[in-house]
C-alpha cells in the first residue's frame, strides 16, 4: 500500500467524527487528487467509494480505514441511491468519519446533491470537496480545449442518460443543438444513435467533429475521432467502452495540432 504523503502545514479543516465529507476523486489519474480530497483520505474512518474510484487512489486512505464499496454500473447488479444515502447517514450518527469518495466531481452527474439533500434533513454535517470533471480533464488529456476563443464561448455539460435509462426527454434537444457551440454528453454511449439525430434534426451538421474519450486519464484512455452523424457506426466499430465522455464541436479539431506535441501524462488514442 502508497503510504500517505506529508502534506505542507497548511490550515486544512478538520474531518470531525459524525461528518460527512463529499469528496470527488476526479476521473481516474490519483495525480488530479487535490490536497483537500488526500486530507480527507488519510483522516477517514470509513471511504464508501464508486466505482469508478481507481484503487490506487483509495492506497491514500489510512491503513485503519474502512473501505466500503458502493459502485453503481449500468446494466449490473448495484447498490440502490437510497441504500447508500441511509449508509452514509447512519455511519455518521455511529460516530465516523466518512468520507463519500466519488469519481470525478460529486455535483456534476454524480448524485451529489442528492446525498447532501439527504445529509441536510437527516442534521449530518458535511462538507464539499470539488473534484476535476472528466468534461474538464478527459478533453485535456485528450488534447481538446473544452474552450478556445476562436471556436467557443460556451460549452454545455449535458447527460445522455436520465434516471429511467434512456434518452433525457425533458431537454429541449432543438434548443440545445443551437444553444452552444461545444456540447459534452456524459453516459451517452447507449444512446448516442439517436442523440445524434436530435442534434441533426436541431440543425448541427452530419459532418461536424466529434471525439469520444473513453476511460479518461487511465491507463486504459481511447480516443477515437468522427463526426456527428457517423459517431454512432464508429464507436460501436471500435469497440469503445464506457465510461466515456462524447465532446461535439470545432474544438476537437485542434486536437491534431495539439496532442502530437503533448508530453504523455496516459495514453492518447
Amino acid at each position: 500500500m502508497t503510504s500517505v504523503p506529508s502534506l505542507p502545514a497548511l490550515d486544512f479543516p478538520e474531518f470531525a467524527p459524525g461528518s460527512v465529507w463529499l469528496v470527488g476523486a476526479g476521473p481516474g489519474d490519483p495525480g488530479l487528487l487535490s490536497l483537500l480530497a488526500v486530507h480527507a483520505l488519510a483522516h477517514a474512518d470509513v471511504v464508501v467509494y464508486d466505482a469508478l474510484v481507481d484503487r490506487r487512489i483509495l492506497a491514500f486512505a489510512r491503513p485503519q480505514a474502512v473501505l466500503d464499496y458502493a459502485g453503481k454500473r449500468g446494466g449490473k447488479p448495484s447498490p440502490q441511491q437510497p441504500d447508500i444515502t441511509d449508509r452514509l447517514i447512519r455511519l455518521a450518527r455511529d460516530g465516523r468519519r466518512v468520507l463519500r469518495l466519488k469519481g470525478g466531481d460529486p455535483f456534476v452527474f454524480g448524485r451529489g446533491g442528492e446525498e447532501a439533500l439527504a445529509l441536510a434533513a437527516a442534521g449530518i454535517p458535511f462538507r464539499i470537496v470539488p473534484g476535476i470533471t472528466a468534461a474538464v480533464a478527459g478533453l485535456a488529456y485528450a488534447g481538446i480545449p473544452a474552450t478556445h476563443r476562436d471556436t467557443n464561448s460556451a460549452i454545455a455539460l449535458v447527460t445522455g442518460h436520465a434516471s429511467d435509462g434512456e434518452v433525457p426527454d425533458g431537454l429541449d434537444w432543438p434548443a440545445l443543438a443551437q444553444g452552444a457551440p461545444v456540447l459534452v454528453l456524459y453516459m451517452a454511449l447507449k444512446h448516442l444513435a439517436a442523440i445524434a439525430e436530435r442534434l441533426m434534426a436541431g440543425g448541427r451538421a452530419a459532418d461536424e467533429p466529434v471525439a469520444v474519450v473513453s476511460k479518461a486519464t487511465t491507463d486504459d484512455q481511447r480516443v477515437l475521432e468522427t463526426t456527428l452523424g457517423r459517431a454512432a457506426a464508429d464507436v460501436a466499430a471500435a469497440r469503445i467502452e464506457p465510461p466515456a465522455i462524447v465532446v461535439i464541436g470545432e474544438v476537437v479539431r485542434l486536437r491534431a495540432r495539439l496532442v502530437a506535441a503533448m508530453a504523455p501524462s496516459r495514453p492518447r488514442g
